[in-house]
């Protein structure tokens, strides 16, 4: 296997070295078509949220008194494909975190960054859920909150506590032990060049012409098995794995990882970025608009194939959009895991004040979006970014942009003033 030098990411798409060749020793430039594809699946994750108020069916947390089709279009085909994507490029990088630092510090690594911050956040962040939807009670006048229906077969006790939107990180802690414990057994059982093998050959059919069918094989296992005939994959919302989740993402993190364990396997999937897009645009309202009419195999193979195509077909997109490093891209990419992780109960709060109005749903869109990231980004800035908390999720610390820009404008205005 090889072991190129990468620094250490906090989430899947930070820094990393090109995948069409090895870089030269001590050096580590940044993939950074794959910066921005992980920041772009973490913020559609924020926007997936803004959207669920206006589903039709009145399921949400904080239901808005219009509903949208548009927004449920839209919902379905993010849910598509974007944690596929997430969990891909975390294989990805996984194995360049891996072979770079050892097998060790990379589980450290994971700890670290994805797995405290689910314990240490994650009641903070139910806490400020429980409000919201409180409030929502009181400012519309709903009566008394009253408990979700309970599921009898759900786990309860310590097991069934909510990992909210959370969940994606207990699960991917959960993949990359399993994988870094097989992959020790296998690098054990057939020695570390034969198991280097094997690994590149995955890559290059992951790689081939075939290798949109092969990749998408554990998605539409996990589909199957979940059952319903549904398109999109359940999440975990507690502490028990639900088995369709853990074999589409398993898959999905295989999937980059071994994509990575062949130097030129990722630039050839991206050379077919037109097909794959157009394969992912055909499929799409196939799936979408026809699986309550079709059987749920056929529904599990279309939406694997569709959201697998979209993942290819982005990967090309942005390596030619993304050629070099756009500093606000990075800057958006960097401030994402930090976002997603608190935008949760804050888009709840800001539906509230909002829900009864009758505005167009772009328009309260519009304002929920805004107003949420705008505080987000700013805590960004001014909280995380040049302070230890930076350093815990991020792997590093940046200055402040906005003080940076007021030393510079301070800088610049001394002189005149003198």
């Amino acid at each position: 296997m090889s072991s190129h030098p990468v620094p250490a990411a906090p989430t899947p798409g930070s820094s990393a070295p090109p995948s069409p060749a090895p870089t030269a020793p001590g050096a580590s430039p940044r993939l950074h078509h794959l910066d921005a594809l992980r920041g772009g699946a973490l913020l559609l994750g924020v926007l997936l949220h803004a959207l669920m108020p206006f589903l039709p069916g009145g399921y949400w947390l904080v239901d808005d008194v219009h509903e949208s089709g548009i927004a449920l279009g839209a919902v379905g085909v993010i849910h598509l494909f974007r944690m596929v994507l997430f969990m891909m490029l975390a294989g990805y990088f996984g194995h360049m975190v891996l072979h770079r630092r050892g097998a060790g510090s990379y589980v450290r690594d994971r700890l670290l960054r994805i797995g405290l911050p689910l314990p240490t956040l994650g009641p903070v962040l139910f806490v400020l859920m429980v409000g919201a939807l409180v409030l929502n009670d009181v400012v519309r006048d709903l009566g008394p909150l009253s408990a979700p229906p309970t599921d009898p077969g759900a786990p309860t006790g310590f097991l069934g506590l909510p990992t909210m939107h959370l969940w994606f990180l207990l699960l991917l802690v959960e993949i990359a032990l399993v994988v870094v414990a097989v992959r020790a057994v296998l690098v054990r059982v057939l020695g570390a060049d034969r198991a280097g093998r094997l690994s590149s050959r995955i890559g290059d059919l992951l790689a081939s012409r075939a290798g949109l069918v092969v990749v998408a094989v554990p998605y539409a296992l996990g589909l199957i098995v979940q059952g319903g005939g549904m398109a999109s994959i359940t999440e975990p919302y507690t502490l028990v794995p639900v088995a369709g989740a853990s074999i589409a993402y398993s898959g999905a993190f295989l999937a980059g990882w071994f994509l990575r364990s062949r130097p030129d396997a990722l630039t050839r999937v991206e050379r077919r970025w037109v097909l794959h897009l157009g394969i992912a645009l055909v499929l799409t309202p196939v799936t979408l608009l026809l699986s309550p009419m079709l059987p749920g195999a056929v529904v599990a193979l279309t939406a694997a194939l569709a959201g697998w195509a979209w993942v290819y077909g982005l990967l090309g997109l942005c390596a030619r959009l993304v050629r070099r490093e756009i500093p606000w891209v990075r800057y958006l990419a960097d401030s994402s895991y930090w976002v997603y992780l608190l935008h949760f109960p804050l888009l709840l709060l800001a539906a509230v004040p909002l829900a009864d109005l009758g505005l167009p749903v772009l328009v309260k869109l519009v304002l929920t979006l805004g107003v949420v990231m705008a505080v987000l980004l700013l805590s960004y800035d001014l909280m995380v970014r040049p302070s230890w908390i930076g350093k815990w999720l991020n792997g590093h610390r940046r200055p402040s942009a906005l003080l940076a820009r007021r030393g510079t404008w301070r800088t610049r205005r001394e002189p005149s003033v003198a």
